[in-house]
């Protein structure tokens, strides 16, 4: 057990977190500073992820990321869009709804690759599954993106595989496509 005021470290899926004790459930992800960003902006309306009153998002990177992972998969760029969402996934411990979310997200695009590029409904069907699973629990506005509309559109998939053709993500009640700045961001994550 640790005061108020001291800190305990505890390895969360190959980095360490610092968490304040009272201040965060067990599973949760304290906004650390390589997942805070105040350069992103405001969302409309108030997801989870948003805070109203420090108008700031928990994890600004994730915002970062998943806009841009939105906009390249409405674009049918499924592999960028991948790598958004997978760069982002490893700042967050196993478990936590970020992970789950992340994790689902990197599904998404990889089982929509499956489909459009190889024509492999087989191996869409076997990422969509267990993008369902991850995705479950996590909330439907999470960080701007209509989880349900995700949930389902996938879940229809499963027996129809057409139900992709043309499906868009909504982000903030829009569809945003790519521009140049999202190409300029996943190319940033190419080490």
């Amino acid at each position: 057990m640790f005061g108020s005021n001291e800190h305990d470290f505890r390895n969360s899926g190959g980095r360490y977190d610092r968490r304040i004790e009272g201040a965060v459930s067990p599973t949760s992800v304290v906004m650390d500073d390589h997942t805070r960003d105040p350069t992103v902006g405001a969302p409309a309306g108030n997801p989870t992820g948003w805070d109203p009153t420090g108008q700031q998002w928990e994890h600004g990177t994730l915002r970062r990321a998943t806009m841009h992972g939105v906009a390249l998969y409405n674009s049918g760029e499924y592999h960028d869009s991948h790598d958004c969402f997978e760069d982002e996934w490893y700042n967050y411990g196993r478990g936590t709804t970020e992970s789950k979310f992340l994790h689902g997200m990197v599904q998404v695009a990889a089982g929509a690759y499956k489909h459009t590029d190889f024509e492999n409904d087989d191996g869409m069907r076997s990422l969509f599954e267990t993008s369902l699973q991850y995705l479950r629990d996590v909330p439907h506005d999470f960080y701007g993106v209509d989880v349900l509309d995700v949930r389902t559109v996938l879940t229809n998939a499963l027996t129809d595989p057409s139900a992709l053709d043309g499906w868009q993500i909504r982000l903030d009640d829009g569809q945003p496509t790519a521009t140049d700045a999202d190409f300029e961001y996943v190319e940033s994550l190419e080490h």
